[in-house]
Formats: structure tokens, C-alpha cells, sequence
């Protein structure tokens, strides 16, 4: 009798200490996702966060020459600023304010700075076309291709057949092909230009990636000519601008016109 209680008495506590043991266990985690969701590429909404107007005479000097811009920035905007005869400056003060747009708060660039530089010819002298040797032309097929040299720096901007650039990946595109000192003028490789000048630039070698690289410019200083690259918005920016600019030609007249959207990244 007693060795039948004893047994009760052991399988009672097997019982009881089983229990427990179930009921201190942890439940089973929730399966985990073993593929991380895609990121999500920038979308444009469409707004009109920076507008654009522009003409330049490329044949002479013009008292309608302009840039203007606006956007959603307080107080960065300019209604045809022009070039300031006396100083040289732009008479609005569009030289810097257009910085806002241009770059993001970290200084990363937006959009191409060759298309910056371009802007800057509706706001200076008449003189910066021929140092620059600023030339557009138009092609049968309506594309309008777009160069010039600033600082030893070659930039070429060219739209579509319908005169557009489109944005952020219309055709923007720079090289190295010379340097500046100071307020000398450009020293350009003579791989590029007859006699070492702006002036007598010869583009169709400038874009000729045949045209070797890395070569020191001349023998007065360090700098090197370098490949073609393309001159857009810096891929680290904060936010880049998406849309597109009606480029015209007519009479040696460069217009640029049109509506950008930012657009985070």
C-alpha cells in the first residue's frame, strides 16, 4: 500500500515539475523576412519648384540679354538680371542667389554645372563670350548643341531633336583640356587649340575620346588634360531636378525656357 502512494506520490511531481517547465519556456519568435524590401526610387510630383528664363546674343552686345529664375525659396528669386557694365557683376545679384539652387545644403551640386556656367553669359559682359569662345548651332535634325571653355574646362550641352534638355539625364558633358592663373587668360593644350587659346579651340578633337588624356597641358605648370565626363547632378545630393528646358537658336539669339522639379533622393 504504501509503495502504491509512493508511486502516485512520483508521478505527481514528474506531472507537476512538467508543467512548469512548459509554462517558463519561451514561445517560438515569428519567422523573420529573409529579403529586405527594395528602396523605393525618387518619384517627381510634378510641382514647379524652379523656373527658368533666359536669352543671350552670341553675334554682339544686347541690351536683352537677361537671366531670370524663381522657386520656392524665400527671397532667391531675380526678374531679368543683367550684366552690370561698370562692375562686371551681375546688376541683381543672380551670380550667388542662384546658389541656393544649385547647390544642396552639404555643397553636393543639383544639376550640371556646365549649364550653370551658361547661365552666367546672359549676366556678363559681352567680352566673357569671346574669352569663353561661347558658339551654339543647330543641326537639320533640330538638335542644338551648345560649347564653350571656362577656366581650362570644356562643356558641351546638347538637346534633342525638339530643342530639349531633359533632366537629370539629358546630355551634359565637360574635359579638362587647359587651366587659368589668376585673371591670365585660359592656357588651352595644344592637343586641342592651334596656339594654346580659347579663341581657336578645335571641338571636334576636344570630344574625340581618341584624343588621349593625361597629358600635361604645357610646360609652365602641372595641370593635365583629362577624359570626357558627364557634367550633371552630383549622385550624393540631397535632391536632384527632374523636367525639361525648351532650348531655341533663331538669329543668333539663345533662348532657354522651362519648369524643373526638385526631387529628393
Amino acid at each position: 500500500m504504501k509503495k502504491s502512494i509512493s508511486v502516485v506520490i512520483l508521478v505527481s511531481i514528474v506531472l507537476v515539475l512538467s508543467f512548469a517547465m512548459m509554462g517558463c519556456s519561451k514561445p517560438a519568435p515569428a519567422p523573420t523576412a529573409t529579403v529586405a524590401a527594395a528602396a523605393k526610387a525618387p518619384v517627381s510630383d510634378g510641382s514647379a519648384d524652379l523656373k527658368i528664363a533666359y536669352q543671350v546674343n552670341l553675334a554682339k552686345a544686347d541690351a536683352d540679354n537677361y537671366f531670370s529664375f524663381t522657386g520656392n525659396i524665400r527671397y532667391m528669386a531675380v526678374e531679368k538680371d543683367q550684366a552690370d557694365e561698370v562692375t562686371g557683376a551681375s546688376l541683381l545679384g543672380s551670380t550667388h542667389l542662384f546658389h541656393a539652387y544649385l547647390y544642396d545644403v552639404e555643397g553636393k551640386t543639383t544639376l550640371s554645372s556646365g549649364l550653370r556656367g551658361l547661365f552666367l553669359f546672359g549676366v556678363n559682359p559681352f567680352t566673357q563670350i569671346g574669352t569663353d569662345n561661347l558658339n551654339a548651332s543647330k543641326a537639320d535634325d533640330g538638335t542644338i548643341t551648345i560649347q564653350y571653355a571656362h577656366r581650362g574646362t570644356a562643356y558641351r550641352i546638347v538637346t534633342d531633336k525638339s530643342g530639349k534638355l531633359s533632366f537629370p539625364n539629358g546630355s551634359f558633358e565637360s574635359r579638362a583640356i587647359g587651366y587659368i592663373a589668376g585673371g591670365a587668360p585660359q592656357v588651352i593644350s595644344k592637343d586641342f587649340s592651334a596656339d594654346g587659346t580659347s579663341a581657336t579651340v578645335d571641338w571636334a578633337k576636344v570630344w574625340d575620346s581618341k584624343v588621349a588624356s593625361g597629358k600635361l597641358v604645357d610646360d609652365k605648370s602641372t595641370k593635365k588634360t583629362g577624359d570626357i565626363g558627364k557634367n550633371a547632378d552630383d549622385p550624393a545630393s540631397m535632391y536632384y531636378f527632374d523636367g525639361e528646358l525648351m532650348v531655341t537658336l533663331e538669329n543668333d539669339i539663345l533662348g532657354i525656357n522651362g519648369t524643373l522639379t526638385s526631387v529628393g533622393r
